[in-house]
């Protein structure tokens, strides 16, 4: 997951095309902010990073024995992730965007 934050969704971050979720997962802010030669590897790269982060809440849970906290560790990384955004960064909050 670092390698690929680092070396492929970072840089649309800084662009301002990815935003954080308020759901702790990588959102496709503003498509036009991407080339169109980028976009299909962006997106994949967005599904897979989502897919593994899913994975990562439902093991804590589930490791924890609590497979039903998955929702409330969800919402700890996503207030995690906002936190430690760069600036300039965006990230959703109460359904809205909001650069860091």
């Amino acid at each position: 997951m670092e390698g690929r934050f680092n070396s492929v969704l970072r840089p649309h971050f800084d662009s301002g095309a990815l935003g954080f979720g308020g759901d702790g997962l990588v959102v496709v802010r503003d498509a036009s902010k991407l080339e169109l030669k980028d976009r299909v590897s962006v997106n994949a790269a967005v599904a897979d990073d989502n897919r593994d982060r899913k994975a990562v809440y439902r093991e804590i849970a589930v490791a924890n024995g609590h497979p039903e906290w998955e929702g409330q560790i969800r919402d700890v990384f996503a207030r995690q992730w906002i936190e430690s955004a760069r600036s300039g960064w965006w990230y959703q909050s109460g359904g809205s965007w909001k650069q860091k």
